[in-house]
């Protein structure tokens, strides 16, 4: 079986720029992009398309930035192929819940500015950075953050492949995580351009007032399957989705089961909508033979319609 999947990128995928060509040639992300800023009431074209960067950064701009970009590529791309299966990325598991119809995108726009907003919060009053690691096994990187443990708050937040793990935590722990890690031999070692330590406890100020509206938020069995990020497992209801959005803000991304999910129901053609290539890197790493389209500009979406006709 050869089935297809749709992926989204979270944050740290943004660029200044992202979105323009999108906005410039269609007349369907006009109108998304046009209505995200009227419901916002930000100036979100300008802060996508002009920055500065810093300003885009910023969680509460980045997110939001990250989504309309993404579901502007996913309603142009929606006629033309349709997915088997859904996956995002942290904040990118939003647009994958628009994508299968558990959410709609107006409510997904609402709950992405405010996740930002409470996380940007969070990183202000519990200050924390996150690094990658590439070139040390899980095991290893989940071993040192656990001889870490006593010292404060260092975990993996995001098990990227089998030889890059993410890490969050205070700064002190996190660079200390980073240097232990080079001396047992990682290959490269990244602090990320981020504005706290998400997926830790240190993001608990937002995940409070975020799981009540979480709570009230209506959620809807999907159409077609979703698989997420806390478990890393297919959710097939709303409450089971309403759970495991619910528990990712604090806790790793499985983005390696994910993909090992994937491939165990037959996909093999991932299509990474959004921001980035980040994902297609990722998917190419983990899963042997994967054929990967990122869809990030009107060239690459242009040229990929006119391979799929």
């Amino acid at each position: 079986m050869n089935k297809v999947s749709f992926i989204f990128p979270g944050q740290g995928a943004q660029y200044v720029g992202m979105g323009k060509t999108i906005y410039d040639s269609y007349e369907q992300a006009k109108e998304i992009y046009n209505n995200a800023e009227k419901v916002l009431g930000i100036q979100l074209k300008r802060i996508s398309f002009e920055g500065p960067e810093e300003e885009l950064r910023e969680s509460k701009n980045a997110q939001v930035a990250i989504l309309v970009h993404s579901y502007a590529i996913y309603s142009i791309l929606r006629p033309v192929i349709e997915p088997d299966i859904v996956a995002g990325h942290s904040l990118g598991e939003y647009t994958a819940l628009v994508a299968c119809e558990a959410i709609n995108f107006a409510d997904a726009l609402h709950l992405t500015r405010l996740r930002g907003e409470l996380m940007s919060r969070a990183g202000e009053k519990s200050p924390g950075t996150m690094a990658a690691i590439i070139g040390l096994s899980t095991e290893d990187v989940k071993s040192i953050c656990k001889g870490l443990e006593g010292e404060g708050v260092i975990n993996p937040a995001n098990y990227n492949s089998l030889t890059q793990t993410v890490i969050t935590g205070e700064v002190p722990l996190v660079h200390k995580t980073m240097e232990i890690a080079k001396e047992k031999g990682a290959r490269r070692v990244i602090e990320l351009k981020v504005s706290g330590a998400f997926h830790s406890k240190l993001m608990e100020e937002a995940f409070v007032p975020f799981k009540k509206v979480l709570l009230k938020q209506e959620f809807r069995n999907p159409k077609i399957p979703i698989v997420m990020n806390v478990t890393g497992d297919i959710i097939k209801n709303e409450r089971d989705i309403r759970n495991a959005i619910t528990q990712q803000i604090l806790n790793p991304v499985q983005w390696v089961k994910t993909l090992f999910t994937l491939e165990t129901v037959g996909v093999n053609t991932f299509i990474e909508i959004g921001p980035g290539k980040i994902l297609s890197g990722l998917v190419k790493r983990t899963i042997k033979d994967a054929t990967t389209h990122s869809i990030n500009d009107a060239d690459s979406l242009n040229n990929f319609k006119e391979e799929v006709k």
